[in-house]
């Protein structure tokens, strides 16, 4: 008798959660199956070798003429995420149209009467395009980077000020390919949300550009989990408590797989902090000035000396844009990482930024390049401090106990509110 097979085909899901997530829905083992070429899926599917099978970009639509039947929904958006074999006979399902539905309203986006601007034409589009108009959008435009098909080129999206919300379908800004953006909400005077399909890193770089508006911005990662339990109904047959299920394990995988990093001034503490912290969270902890010495073969003063300080920040920015992207980390950074502002933008992607706050008197200052005590020290303090405040998303009061410290990093995590 032929074992039971779940899982996700795609083209490529080296970032995929989907094995996580759904290992924690049901009992079920849930196998990741990249399927390159679209000759590779038609044969899988022929077979049929499968209990139940959840598809990703780009085949959402290739699925669609192997299955027996097709739920009403999903055939009316031209999308199916969900194919379950049941005794030979393949049900297609849409589950993204759920799952957007509930990212949305999770969030407080109301799309009645609004003007909707939706970013990417492949069968995401259609499914956000179906939520938006059957919650009442007054208007749906489309923006592509052809503008073929009536859609209008991000260019002259720009020039749509009447535009109200924004959903992102398009993979731009999904790791491995992080900090880029198709338009900038700052064009938008009535921008009320923005909605991101993608959901690693958790903050695009869209999603941190609406920050900086003051709107409402949400990415995929809670789409992703109610996707994912709605499908698993699917799969199993069974009701879940959906109401309990999706936030509990959205809230629980997201602390699990975020960043946290700690800013500060050069000696107060953030690299012991930070060992101490990741080894209480079960996360991997990262030392920034550590692997830079790792990576470039000499130590830190060593690149001041024979390249300066605009070569170190070089190798800084490379080192951090690229430890960022990972997930379940703890790092610790340098204290002049904060002078670049890309920097701050990458450490805020994947979890809060805490900045380890010390009296001057007491920061350690040896064997640091720029950082001799005395007035020069007090002058770097003023000069960072407001950098400090803008980049940090939390304080850390490091003035007592290193085990008083741990417990209030922790407790700052955990309250959290962008996870």
């Amino acid at each position: 008798m032929q074992q039971p097979l779940y899982g996700l085909i795609g083209s490529k899901l080296g970032h995929s959660y989907s094995k996580i997530i759904h290992e924690q829905i049901a009992d079920y083992t849930y196998e990741l199956m990249p399927l390159p070429t679209e000759a590779e899926v038609r044969a899988f599917l022929e077979k049929r070798a499968f209990t139940a099978i959840n598809v990703t970009i780009p085949y959402k639509q290739l699925v669609i003429p192997y299955c027996d039947e097709v739920d009403p929904r999903a055939a009316a958006i031209g999308a199916v995420n969900t194919v379950v074999n049941r005794g030979g006979r393949l049900y297609g399902y849409n589950t993204d149209y759920a799952g957007f539905a509930y990212l949305a309203k999770t969030h407080g986006v109301d799309f009645a009467g609004k003007t909707v601007l939706i970013l990417g034409t492949g069968g995401t589009h259609s499914t956000v395009t179906a939520v938006c108009r059957d919650g009442g959008a007054s208007e749906i435009l489309t923006a592509s980077r052809t503008g073929r098909d009536g859609a209008l080129l991000y260019a002259e999206a720009m020039h749509r000020p009447d535009v109200q919300i924004i959903v992102n379908t398009t993979p731009c800004g999904m790791y491995p390919n992080v900090g880029r953006c198709l338009i900038d909400p700052k064009a938008f005077p009535r921008l009320e949300a923005v909605l991101d399909v993608v959901y690693n890193p958790f903050h695009t770089e869209l999603l941190l550009r609406a920050e900086d508006c003051g709107v409402t911005a949400a990415g995929g990662f809670e789409m992703l989990v109610a996707q994912a339990v709605f499908a698993a109904e699917h799969f199993t047959g069974k009701t879940l408590d959906t109401a309990e299920i999706i936030p509990s394990v959205s809230r629980r995988l997201r602390r699990e797989l975020a960043n946290i990093s700690l800013i500060g001034m050069p000696g107060c503490g953030k690299s012991t902090v930070g060992a101490a912290l990741a080894k209480r969270l079960n996360k991997k902890f990262v030392d920034l000035d550590a692997e830079i010495e790792r990576r470039t073969g000499r130590t830190i003063p060593d690149i001041f000396a024979q390249e300066g300080e605009e070569a170190f920040r070089r190798y800084e920015a490379e080192t951090l844009a690229d430890v960022a992207k990972g997930n379940s980390q703890v790092i610790a950074c340098g204290g002049g990482v904060i002078k670049n502002p890309a920097n701050t933008r990458a450490l805020r992607q994947n979890g809060p930024v805490l900045w380890v706050r010390r009296p001057l008197e007491r920061l350690a200052t040896g064997g640091r390049p720029l950082s001799k005590g005395g007035a020069a020290l007090k002058q770097m303090e003023a000069e960072r401090t407001p950098l400090y405040q803008a980049a940090a998303t939390a304080v850390l009061d490091n003035n007592s106990t290193l085990a008083q410290a741990v417990a209030t990093a922790a407790a700052l995590f955990e309250a959290d509110e962008r996870l």
